[in-house]
């Protein structure tokens, strides 16, 4: 492995003009112009209902390829101006993360669903008509030339179409999805996303502080401050772990019933279809980093013996080690992020500087505010947003880089592809944010002394031991989780920890107490409901290893990566990732990057040994 320290990067880069923290929403819709959306409204449902009516009855299009062409291009027009939710429905759903308990705002994106189910009902038969040609035709349709653009977008259509269900099964299938999954899985993050407790700061006051500020404070350097918040962390999730557990089985539930319908061979197998990546891939993947859990628990006995404990609390895995107590203000962590994407590529730098003068960016956490981040996009011809909650922690600034790499992906997508390859499976998505992730933690080693850059690396193995080998274990937990239900049909909320609990010890080992309360810890981990999400994080880091590898190499790698960010679902993931030299169906290849965070723990275990830490 190449030293992470001596590939640190060196970046320069000219001030940038924060124009706000919060949103501009003004491109989409300013406070002042709800009477617009009435009207907008109307010309997306006009739009919409011309092409379906054009359609909805002809059959010409499923027998000649160049009439089939006619109709793509119609359907690619629709879905990059208007699509079923249009600009109103983005704007809402940006609106709601930033006020999850607002009413005003429920009441508009339960109007706005009713409006886009009734869309996606009536012309989701253009999808189901296509999925039915038959499979002896399938090939012609491929091969034509004129279809070239939409080749990969027809081919996940003909891979899916055996557990497509009639066009009026379908309809009920949308109609049912907001009562009996999203709903619930609102109500959950909306209770916690109310919340209050008091927290000991490190000054010894006791002050008031939001679900998302106290998720943040849990990996405080003081202790007392990292006490005082897993207690009114905890103190949250027992007063919601009934309410939870009725959620989740309710969701399992609705689950197991959509892949029964579906005729799904298992629990994951809807995951891997959406992702376009095979289940055995998938599974080559778990089997690599589970097969190596001692990792991960080897980097927990280090952490233990730094912080001169036998064992950490629960809360206390993602503290931070050593003199990494430095506070980045909003301001310096935009500028580090900035010098470090201009320097890979001067279009990344350009990309993230536009969305930071743009006001495309929401930094600081608020009561009612969704906590964590996301990178979010509508349309194709609608602006990113990125959601932050920016703490002034080292996690922070790598948190802006992780989720501007999104950013980054989307805004070169939109530059290459059309409506309908606008868009990244999660195989994919998760590459692009590890990648610029991991540079900017390596450009703040640059001028770090000794004690400095084992807090760092430390900090850095903290992230890949989450990213890799947490999220494996998740991933696992939620096989069993979804196994578990199906047999007995309902799971308390006692078992549901106990099995949480189990699958956390398994890759954390000895040197991390699983202690009272942490079996609540699965009701606040939002990714579960997105069900089988968590593998994407384990699979974009280990593919980004690869690619970092090449850029520090040979600087102008970073070309082929942005082919690889432009490409969207054009092709598949395995043939995209093959097109950079990596084979994403050999074990040895994960093997290979787990190889590369084993390497930086060794390295970081001999700087310990060397100033005497350990």
């Amino acid at each position: 492995m190449e030293s992470f320290i001596n590939n640190a990067q060196r970046t320069n880069s000219m001030p940038l003009k924060i124009k706000s923290t919060k949103w501009d929403l003004s491109p989409l819709y300013s406070e002042d112009e709800d009477s617009k959306m009435p009207e907008d409204r109307k010309i997306a449902g006009q739009k919409s209902y011309e092409f379906i009516n054009k359609w909805k009855n002809r059959k010409d299009y499923l027998e000649n390829p160049a009439i089939l062409k006619e109709a793509l291009d119609e359907y690619e027009k629709w879905q990059a101006n208007w699509g079923s939710g249009g600009k109103e429905g983005y704007y809402f759903h940006l609106r709601q993360s930033q006020d999850m308990n607002s009413p005003v705002v429920k009441a508009k994106l339960n109007k706005l669903n009713d409006f886009s189910n009734k869309i996606e009902n009536d012309i989701q038969f253009f999808y189901l008509n296509i999925a039915k040609i038959p499979e002896d035709k399938q090939r012609f349709f491929l091969a034509y030339k004129g279809l070239e653009n939409y080749r990969h977008f027809l081919e996940m259509i003909f891979a899916n179409s055996k557990h497509l269900l009639s066009d009026a099964e379908e309809k009920i299938m949308n109609l049912k999805s907001s009562t009996s999954y999203s709903n619930w899985v609102r109500m959950t993050a909306g209770f916690l996303a109310k919340e209050e407790r008091e927290v000991k700061m490190e000054n010894g006051s006791l002050e008031r502080k939001n679900f998302s500020e106290i998720a943040s404070l849990l990996s405080s350097k003081n202790k007392e401050t990292r006490d005082s918040a897993n207690e009114g962390f905890n103190n949250i999730l027992l007063k919601f772990a009934e309410v939870a557990e009725a959620e989740i089985n309710s969701v399992l539930e609705n689950k197991k019933v959509d892949d029964e319908l579906r005729k799904m061979e298992r629990p994951d197998s809807a995951r891997h279809i959406s992702d376009d990546i095979e289940s055995s891939t998938a599974d080559v993947l778990i089997k690599a980093v589970s097969s190596r859990f001692d990792v991960s628990k080897k980097y927990y006995e280090l952490k233990a013996k730094l912080l001169g404990v036998d064992k950490l609390k629960y809360h206390e895995r993602s503290v931070e080690y050593g003199s990494v107590d430095k506070k980045y203000k909003y301001e310096e962590a935009v500028e580090i992020v900035h010098r470090v994407l201009s320097e890979l590529d001067e279009e990344f730098g350009n990309i993230f500087a536009m969305f930071i003068e743009n006001g495309q960016i929401d930094a600081f956490p608020e009561k009612g505010k969704r906590g964590g981040a996301f990178c979010m996009d509508g349309l194709i011809t609608q602006p990113t947003y990125i959601l932050l909650n920016h703490a002034e922690t080292l996690n922070d600034v790598l948190t802006i880089a992780h989720e501007t790499g999104h950013g980054i992906n989307n805004e070169l997508m939109r530059k290459k592809q059309n409506a309908l390859n606008f868009g990244t499976p999660l195989s994919t998505a998760e590459v692009a944010s590890t990648f610029m992730e991991d540079f900017v933690l390596q450009s703040i080693l640059r001028n770090a002394d000794d004690e400095m850059k084992l807090a760092v690396m430390m900090a850095k193995l903290n992230a890949d031991i989450s990213t890799v080998f947490r999220q494996i274990a998740c991933y696992m937990f939620e096989q069993e989780l979804h196994i578990e239900f199906r047999k007995k049909g309902y799971l308390s909320k006692e078992e549901i920890g106990k099995l949480f609990q189990k699958h956390m010890e398994d890759y954390m080992g000895d040197y991390v107490e699983q202690s009272e309360g942490s079996e609540n810890w699965w009701i606040y981990w939002q990714h579960i409901r997105s069900f089988f999400y968590n593998y994407s994080y384990a699979n974009g880091l280990l593919i980004s290893k690869g690619l970092q590898s090449s850029v520090r190499k040979n600087k102008e790698f970073a070309g082929k990566v942005k082919e690889f960010l432009s490409a969207g679902t054009s092709n598949s993931p395995k043939n995209i990732f093959m097109k950079t030299g990596i084979d994403i169906t050999d074990e040895k290849f994960w093997h290979k990057g787990i190889s590369e965070v084993e390497a930086l723990l060794d390295e970081t275990e001999e700087l310990a040994k060397k100033l005497g830490k350990i």
